[in-house]
Formats: structure tokens, sequence, C-alpha cells
């Protein structure tokens, strides 16, 4: 007879910061990698980094942050959210301008960036790549790390909530918010 799969832990919650820590003798937590698009979906299967079957089941909210702690209903089981590396892109150049027009040929095409002294991280793409050596000043380098995006200006991670394809609605976002103002 087959072995059977021990049920899931269910994580329901996040800790408030701060109330993560304290035991000295509390066994070493597990541990959960998530991508950045992975820490925007609160619900579903997921495996820690040990190989343990977990499934969330969060209330809807702001994308869970590298360094949170998810807890069980008891909120004795603890779990440490922590970024997981990808495959990234980092733009930089010694000329300020030359950063500042890939940030708008970037933004101008929604993409999720993470903002650093060294300069812009996205998540590698061969279209974007190619678009970033068409413009002069710029250094491109593959990195494999953490991915933090920005919130955006809308709050959140920048996929929580719908798609960014531009297949089908070049900037409907700017049309629907000029069709609200008075």
């Amino acid at each position: 007879m087959a072995e059977t799969e021990p049920d899931p832990l269910l994580l329901i919650g996040r800790l408030p910061p701060g109330q993560a820590t304290g035991e000295q003798d509390a066994p070493e937590p597990l541990r959960l990698e998530l991508s950045a698009d992975e820490r925007t979906r609160l619900r579903g299967h997921r495996r820690s980094r040990c190989g343990q079957d977990l499934l969330l089941q969060l209330p809807r909210g702001a994308a869970l942050e590298p360094g949170e702690w998810l807890a069980d209903a008891a909120g004795r089981l603890r779990v440490r959210v922590e970024a997981a590396a990808e495959p990234l892109l980092l733009v930089s150049g010694r000329d300020p301008l030359a950063l500042l027009r890939a940030a708008y040929h970037l933004g101008n095409r929604h993409v999720a960036l993470q903002v650093g002294e060294d300069g812009l991280r996205l998540l590698e793409d061969p279209v974007l790549e190619a678009l970033l050596q068409q413009l002069p000043g710029l250094r491109l380098e593959r990195r494999l790390e953490p991915f933090l995006p920005e919130a955006g200006a809308y709050g959140g991670s920048h996929s929580q909530g719908h798609d960014h394809g531009h297949d089908g609605h070049p900037h409907a976002h700017a049309r629907a918010l000029s069709q609200q103002q008075p």
C-alpha cells in the first residue's frame, strides 16, 4: 500500500512585526521562498524550502513582503517569507539622463521595476533587453537575485489584480481615469 502525503500545513494569517520571534527553544522556522509574482498570490499550495507542503489561505490584501511571518490558526506554526532569486537585468549607466530614458520606456510598458542606487532591475525579457540595448549610454548585466519591485502609484504589487499585457488595451488605465474626471 502506497503512503499518502500528509495534509498540507494551513497558513491563514500574518503575524504583526515583532511578534514572530522570541522563543529561544522554538524549532527552526519553515522558510517559504517566493518570486515577486508568487508573493502577490495569497492563496494556494506552496512548498517550503525543506519540501513541506503548505496551503496559503490568507485574507486578500497587500503582497507578501520578504521577512514577513505567516502563521496557522493557533499562531504557533510560523513560516518566514523570503524572496527567491530570479533572473534579472540590471540596467546601469554613468549618464543619469540615459537611466531616466530607460525608466521612461519601461514605465510606458508597465514593466515592474526595482529602483536602486546602482540602477534599475527588471525581470529578464529578451524583447525589453533588445529595446534597452538600442538606447545609448546604458550597460546591461544579467543577475540571479531576489526581485523587489516598486509597489507602484496605486499601491500593492505591480501584478496584483490584473494583467498589464498590451494586446488589447493600450493605455486603458489612462482612458479610464480621464473618463472619471469631472
